[in-house]
């Protein structure tokens, strides 16, 4: 018989016992449906973590300091002194501090960041209305303020609120633009700040020259580590570090994070799909338990074939196919499950979802590899009948 005749055979006797054929699939749905979720809520985990860390800034480094009773702080004077770097394509200096925005009726805490006009763009923002921070407006400290669009959405601002006041801390700043959202949220979620001149932050609420960090736009990828070794050793010479020192600062490099956060979630990626995949080995259990009850149900058949001519092959390729039937249906109804779940998951999370071929073809071949696996065994029992004795049972 070919492969076209027994595959016949095989759904014409999954139909004539349909429960027992649902319930024995039951168990490579469920696994196959759970690889498949959970590697693709991860996957696309993984994508969007990318995503938004790739938001905050083209070729960036970070540039914080470390602390320490004896530790020099992160000057004004540092940040000029970086911006002369070569591969440096822009600097900003950052003070953050926590501020109560009230306009109208509405009011919000968020974060108030002083900067320079360079922030936009090495932490790659758009103005949405309006503009951005000038060197003019940053160089005399004046009061102006360009929202994030959280805040803005937060206060009922719209693009009519260009030019308008707002009441930072008690203290009236002008409305000069509103930057486009970037898709954060939670703690230090980029959409949700106040940004105004750095002159302005140390004119009315943190005095000194001190930056909380300096942000440094490089030029091209290929220049990262050199000019991360330079602007380290510029900082400890600025610092009068010795060679033995340890540095009081720490240049934090965003291709690390990037790929930092992939590591990590690929490999919880591979560890949930591993756990998931027990199931499937629950599921191919109970396919061999119930081809082993087929094979004792249908002895007589078995006899009957094997008088007429059968071959033994020809009985092991026919239970064999049933197997691989029982569970290749089992793993496609379970990849649309699984899709279906990790779809509802990542609409209700907030999550990105994806997944690739090489997923669905790995569960499809999978769910086979089980059917074989558990399918070779009852198979072989009942091509192993003596037709006489098979002939014989009862």
């Amino acid at each position: 018989m070919n492969v076209l005749e027994l595959l016949r055979l095989a759904l014409s006797r999954l139909r004539t016992s349909r429960l027992r054929a649902a319930l024995t699939m039951l168990g490579v749905i469920i696994g196959v449906a759970s690889v498949v979720a959970l590697v693709g809520v991860g996957q696309g985990t993984t994508s969007n973590i990318t995503t938004r860390l790739a938001s905050l800034g083209t070729n960036l480094l970070t540039i914080s300091p470390t602390g320490g009773s004896s530790a020099h702080p992160l000057t004004l004077d540092d940040s000029a002194a970086v911006a002369k770097v070569t591969g440096v394509a822009a600097v900003a200096p950052e003070l953050q501090t926590s501020a109560d925005v009230v306009v109208g009726t509405k009011s919000t805490t968020t974060s108030l960041v002083g900067t320079s006009a360079q922030y936009a763009q090495v932490r790659a923002y758009d103005v949405w209305q309006g503009s951005f921070l000038t060197d003019a407006a940053v160089d005399d400290g004046l009061r102006v303020a360009v929202l994030g669009a959280t805040t803005a959405s937060d206060l009922g601002l719209d693009a009519s609120a260009i030019g308008t006041d707002i009441s930072v801390n008690g203290l009236p700043f002008r409305v000069i633009g509103i930057l486009q959202p970037k898709g954060g949220s939670g703690f230090n979620n980029p959409d949700d700040e106040v940004l105004v001149p750095l002159a302005t932050i140390h004119k009315y609420f943190i005095g000194g020259d001190t930056v909380r960090t300096i942000g440094v736009s490089v030029t091209s990828d290929d220049q990262m580590t050199q000019v991360t070794d330079d602007i380290t050793a510029l900082l400890r010479d600025r610092h009068e570090l010795a060679a033995t020192d340890n540095a009081d600062f720490s240049v934090f490099n965003q291709t690390q994070l990037l790929d930092a956060a992939s590591s990590i979630t690929a490999t919880l990626t591979l560890l949930l799909g591993g756990i998931a995949s027990i199931s499937l080995i629950v599921g191919g259990i109970g396919i061999m338990n119930i081809m082993l009850v087929s094979v004792r149900e249908r002895t007589r058949e078995i006899g009957i074939r094997k008088a007429v001519g059968a071959r033994g092959r020809d009985i092991l390729a026919q239970f064999l196919i049933e197997a691989l039937t029982l569970s290749l249906l089992g793993g496609l109804i379970g990849i649309v499950v699984g899709f279906g779940v990790s779809a509802l998951i990542g609409q209700i999370a907030g999550w990105g979802v994806q997944l690739s071929f090489s997923t669905v073809a790995a569960a499809v071949l999978f769910s086979l590899a089980v059917g074989v696996v558990f399918g070779v065994w009852p198979a072989r029992q009942a091509a192993r009948l003596d037709p006489i004795q098979a002939l014989r049972y009862e």
